[in-house]
C-alpha cells in the first residue's frame, strides 16, 4: 500500500509559506511545527468542530481503500498490532533527523492506544524513514519498489514523498517505509512527515471528498489537525482490529467514537 504527497501541491504550499508573514504564539497545541507562519496561521482558522457524521465519513474513506496499491485486498482495517519503532536513515541533516522526532513525540500524545517512538537501532523498527535529497527521491523510490514500479508511481502520483506498507494475512501492519525530502523547506517537510508517518500507521486512502483532513492532496497542514486526531484515534482503539470489514467496524464506532472525543478534548483543550 502507497500514499503519497503530490509534487504540484507541495510547491504550492511552500510558496505560501513563504509568503505568510508573522507569528503566533500556539502554546501546548504547537506541535513540532507550532513557529511556523505557515502552520501557526493554519491553527488559528483550524475548525476543530465536528459531527459525528463528519468524523465517521473521514474515517471509513481514509482507513479502508489505498491511493496506490501493489498488491492485496483493501476492503480491511490495516494497522500495527505492535509498538510502533521508528527509525530514521540519513547522510546528513541533523536538523531534520530532530524535527521528524519532534512529529514522533507529537503523534504519541495524542494518539491514546498507539504506543510510538523513535529507535536508533534499525533492527529494532517497523517504521523506516528514509530522509533524501529531492534530486536522489526518484532513485530512492526505485531502490525500494524497483525501475518499474517507480515508474508506475511516477506517472500516477508525482510524488515530493512517499510512503507504504507490508501487513500479514490478518491485514496487520509488519513494516512502514517513508521517504521524505529534506531540502524543499520547513512547512513541506513538516507537511509530509505528519501526513507520510500518519498514513504508513493505516489510513492510507487519500480522498478528495473530505476538505479537513491531511489525506486530501488539496490539503496542507504541517502538523497534526484535530480531525485527523479523530482518525487516528479511531483507528488505533483496541476495539478496532486489523483484518475488520466496513460492517465490522460500523456496529462499534457508536461507543468508539464517545471515547475518542473525551480523549481528544482532553489533549486538545477543547471547549464543550
Amino acid at each position: 500500500m502507497i500514499a503519497s504527497r503530490p509534487l504540484s501541491h507541495l510547491s504550492r504550499a511552500c510558496l505560501l509559506a513563504l509568503a505568510m508573514l508573522g507569528c503566533a504564539d500556539v502554546g501546548a497545541n504547537a506541535g513540532a511545527g507550532g513557529e511556523l507562519p505557515a502552520v501557526a496561521s493554519r491553527q488559528r482558522s483550524e475548525k476543530k468542530s465536528f459531527t459525528d457524521g463528519e468524523i465517521l465519513d473521514g474515517f471509513l474513506k481514509t482507513a479502508f481503500g489505498a491511493e496506490y496499491h501493489l498488491a492485496g485486498r483493501v476492503d480491511r482495517i490495516r494497522k500495527f498490532d505492535a509498538p510502533v519503532r521508528v527509525f530514521a536513515e540519513s547522510d546528513g541533516r541533523a536538523d531534520r533527523k530532530a524535527q521528524l522526532a519532534k512529529v514522533i513525540a507529537d503523534i504519541a500524545r495524542r494518539v491514546q492506544h498507539l504506543d510510538i517512538a523513535m529507535t536508533d537501532d534499525a533492527e529494532a523498527a517497523n517504521v523506516r524513514v528514509k530522509l533524501v535529497r529531492d534530486r536522489d527521491l526518484y532513485r530512492t523510490i526505485s531502490t525500494f519498489y524497483g525501475a518499474e514500479k517507480a515508474r508506475e508511481i511516477r506517472s500516477s502520483l508525482d510524488p515530493q514523498c512517499l510512503s507504504g506498507f507490508r501487513k500479514n494475512e490478518k491485514f496487520e501492519i509488519e513494516h512502514s517505509d517513508v521517504i521524505l525530502t529534506v531540502d524543499n523547506g520547513d512547512f513541506v517537510f513538516l507537511d509530509c512527515a505528519y501526513e507520510e508517518v500518519l498514513q504508513s500507521l493505516g489510513p492510507i486512502n487519500d480522498t478528495a471528498s473530505v476538505p479537513w483532513t491531511m489525506f486530501n492532496d488539496n490539503v496542507s497542514m504541517g502538523y497534526f489537525d484535530v480531525y485527523d486526531q479523530y482518525i487516528l484515534n479511531l483507528l488505533y482503539d483496541p476495539r478496532i482490529k486489523a483484518g475488520m470489514t466496513v460492517l465490522e467496524v460500523r456496529s462499534v464506532l457508536p461507543e468508539v467514537l464517545a471515547d475518542v472525543r473525551a480523549w481528544v478534548k482532553q489533549v486538545n483543550n477543547l471547549a464543550d
